[in-house]
């Protein structure tokens, strides 16, 4: 399974369109693989799920997400999981263990970028 937490340096970015990058992660037998950061590609309206989709995510983590990116991901069959906090390394262990869960709330304010989930 590839996991992608959209991120700023070391913390799971408030919100996905305009984090630093995303941190990708290959995830077998509940044991974290491989880790590698890709820089984000630029904000366009519905580019980034067909950008995650060709690097093979199957789960997107993110503080906080737009109703048309989380609309977007779920066409490309790729989870949503929003409203999370923290170091990334330790969100990913929550949601390896089951722990982490969707709080399914929608960014609304774009003005307030990076600030989605506070």
């Amino acid at each position: 399974m590839k996991i992608a937490v959209a991120s700023e340096g070391a913390v799971v970015s408030g919100h996905f369109g305009h984090c630093e990058g995303f941190t990708l992660y290959d995830v077998e037998e509940g044991q974290v693989k491989t880790k590698i950061f890709m820089p984000n590609p630029g904000h366009k309206p519905g580019y980034l799920p067909v950008f995650l989709k060709e690097q093979k995510a199957e789960v997107i983590i993110a503080g906080g997400m737009g109703e048309a990116a989380q609309k977007l991901f779920k066409e490309k069959q790729i989870e949503v999981v929003v409203g999370a906090k923290g170091m990334i390394d330790e969100v990913i262990e929550l949601y390896i263990n089951g722990e982490l869960k969707s709080t399914g709330s929608v960014c609304k304010e774009h003005a307030h970028e990076g600030h989605c989930n506070d």
